[in-house]
């Protein structure tokens, strides 16, 4: 479905705020859902800071893994449906002179 028209910055700096603001909004919300639920847990089982502090160090490899899975998802959507240059072209020999 590429029209072959490169995209223009206007769109990529669309594209770049939408996945700023996704990023920024799944950490804050992994961030606060672990500390709520973290203070909750103490709160119930009498553990002060332990089910606080394991969620939030616990809630950062989560967040780093579905930032670069929301990342990966937007640059292949961005990215050419198909090459602009021929597989001949990519090797080096961009036209063929036999007879």
């Amino acid at each position: 479905m590429s029209t072959g028209k490169k995209p223009t910055p206007y769109f990529w700096n669309l594209t770049l705020a939408a996945v700023v603001s996704q990023v920024g909004c799944l950490t804050t919300v992994l961030i606060l859902a672990a500390l709520l639920v973290g203070l909750w847990l103490d709160a119930r089982m009498d553990t002060k800071p332990m089910f606080t502090l394991v969620l939030l160090v616990g809630s950062a490899p989560v967040t780093l893994v579905l930032m670069l899975w929301i990342v990966r998802r937007a640059t292949a959507r961005i990215q050419p449906d198909s090459p602009t240059t021929s597989s001949k072209e990519a090797k080096g020999g961009g036209h063929d002179d036999s007879p």
